[in-house]
């Protein structure tokens, strides 16, 4: 009776030994931290990118989705170990600060402003986009802003500040949120706002807001990825970091960003330079 209770005892044992083992392996498991904005996550094509990168490599991204300020300053202070963002001055100043090395083009879209169907601000008639928001200064109903320093409100700030309009009053509303719960204030205030294209595809039927304003060439919305300076930071994982800016910027990321589309319509463009 003894013998058999040792042997139960040491199969269990085994069992432990084993479960402990897989346990150490998958805590073993590389890990890359990305910073990133609200709008690759709420399009939701990181859940269709990032599978397939962590897969290949046998690793796991961690992310963090902020606004592009936001996501800078993570890499800026090393607690991540790549930022994908959209705002090429602010990407550019953080390269020339040396927070950030190899930087590369990923993909673009474009912005468009969302607003309700009757289109009471007469945005459709607008001739450029600083028509547009010249016609958004009147007043007349709800500006919702990102007012979060993110690439979209970046792009807001300097377009009203090309058109010389300082933005003030009841109408202009500063919201502080990502994008798709803009989106959603915007189209229960019967008011307007400005948006990436794919956040916006991206949310559907979920809202009855209509693009009023699309097509200048100032709406123009690039990415891009960039490595946070292992000189500058030695803890940050530079090697899984530089191996992500390869494949996202190679053939199978870039396929996978120009197959990538939601109710028939393409979000993303790849644009990784050979």
């Amino acid at each position: 009776m003894w013998g058999y209770a040792m042997k139960i005892m040491g199969i269990g044992v085994a069992v432990i030994a084993v479960v402990l083992c897989f346990a150490l392996l998958a805590g073993a498991q590389e890990r890359l931290r990305m910073s990133t904005t609200t709008s690759t996550e709420n399009s939701g094509l990181l859940s269709v990118l990032l599978p397939a990168f962590e897969k290949a490599y046998n690793v796991k991204v961690d992310v963090i989705a902020v606004g592009t300020g936001k996501a800078l300053k993570l890499g800026e202070n090393g607690d991540v170990d790549v930022v994908l963002v959209h705002s090429r001055p602010a990407e550019d100043k953080f390269v020339a600060d040396g927070h950030g090395v190899d930087r590369r083009d990923v993909m673009y879209n474009d912005f468009v402003i969302v607003g309700p169907k009757d289109d009471q601000a007469g945005l459709r008639k607008a001739k450029s986009a600083l028509d547009a928001f010249k016609l958004l200064a009147e007043g007349k109903v709800d500006f919702i802003s990102r007012g979060d320093d993110s690439g979209t409100d970046k792009m807001e700030k300097s377009l009203w500040k090309a058109a010389g309009i300082s933005p003030k009053g009841k109408w202009y509303i500063e919201a502080g949120q990502g994008m798709g719960a803009v989106l959603q204030m915007a189209f229960e205030k019967k008011g307007y706002t400005l948006s990436d294209r794919g956040t916006f595809i991206s949310l559907g039927k979920k809202i009855d807001s209509v693009i009023v304003f699309e097509g200048d060439k100032a709406l123009f919305n690039p990415y891009g990825i960039i490595a946070v300076n292992p000189k500058k930071h030695p803890k940050v994982n530079y090697k899984l970091a530089k191996q992500f800016i390869e494949w996202i910027t190679g053939p199978e990321g870039q396929r996978i960003i120009g197959s990538f589309n939601l109710n028939g319509k393409q979000l993303f463009f790849p644009s990784a330079k050979k």
